[in-house]
């Protein structure tokens, strides 16, 4: 009877691996992957009419992911549920990484280990026999943050990945895709949320007007006071994210915005000039991946 079974990622590595530890241990590989997000087909009957069916991802309840077998690893953890009844330990020895981590994970949701049986995380970076050995004498458990990392990309992969990649498609061409998102979606919005973390509050007050060609005229028109005293009145891009104007603007507060309003209620308007600026548009080339990313990165 084995004494443990030993789960790596690859064939190749498990048979390397095998040959360390002697024929007391079973290393055997989950080759990648077990599980993943469902599709509409893969739910059962009573989710797929559900809103959020077509992407997996419950995102009325938290953002909860629905997970299944992938149709090709069905055999592979049949087999590995086999191998684990006849050991006494089981070692979780895939990558050390987000995905690797999140494999770990999904095999200890999938094979069930018994109660008492000993579950442990094994982590080397080089195949020798010193660091399989070193490994198997200094487990730990399971990096709960790095499983979240993976499932928090898979999530905004599929959410956004998903819809993007069926426009290239339709599109662009028939086998395109949009790649990876995760990453950028992931920065965008840590980024986003450090600078609201970090945001100031500031107050800037400004003055409108409508205003008509002679008194009586039903016909007006909008204008906005630009400039006070030969300085330009601050709006709010000219703000920085602590709160302080840029120079060379004049910052009105509700005192000064409300006293120039009330001189310009009894002041002679005049207008001066008006400018007429024809343009012509073009639509825009088709996105590239470079281009694509160039214009989320403007926008967002």
């Amino acid at each position: 009877m084995p004494r443990a079974l030993v789960i790596v990622e690859s064939p190749a590595k498990a048979k390397t691996i095998a040959g360390f530890l002697g024929d007391d241990v079973v290393v055997e590989a989950s080759v990648g992957h077990i599980v993943d997000l469902a599709v509409k087909g893969d739910l059962p009957e009573s989710y797929r009419l559900e809103p959020w069916a077509d992407y997996g991802v419950n995102i009325y309840e938290g953002f909860k992911p629905f997970y299944v077998v992938s149709p090709d690893k069905r055999a592979k953890v049949k087999e590995l549920r086999s191998l684990l009844k006849q050991a006494d330990e089981l070692y979780l020895a895939t990558d050390e990484d987000r995905e690797g981590e999140a494999i770990s994970w999904h095999l200890l949701d999938q094979l069930s280990p018994p109660q008492g049986m000993p579950v442990h995380r094994m982590v080397f970076h080089e195949i020798t026999p010193e660091a399989i050995q070193a490994a198997l004498d200094n487990p730990r458990e399971v990096d709960r943050k790095l499983v979240d990392a993976q499932e928090t990309r898979r999530i905004l992969d599929r959410l956004y990945g998903w819809d993007v990649s069926a426009v290239v498609r339709k599109a662009v061409t028939n086998r395109g895709s949009a790649g990876r998102v995760q990453s950028v979606a992931t920065r965008i919005v840590v980024e986003r949320e450090r600078e609201r973390m970090a945001f100031t509050a500031a107050d800037y007050w400004g003055v409108e007007a409508d205003l008509a060609r002679r008194e009586g005229d039903d016909r007006t028109f909008g204008a906005t006071v630009a400039s006070v005293d030969g300085a330009r009145v601050a709006v709010g891009r000219d703000f920085d994210a602590d709160g302080a104007p840029r120079s060379g603007v004049v910052v009105l507060d509700e005192a000064a915005a409300t006293r120039l309003g009330e001189e310009l209620r009894s002041a002679d308007v005049t207008v001066r000039s008006v400018e007429r600026k024809p343009y012509r548009r073009r639509p825009a080339a088709p996105f590239t991946t470079s281009t694509f990313q160039q214009e989320a990165g403007r926008k967002l």
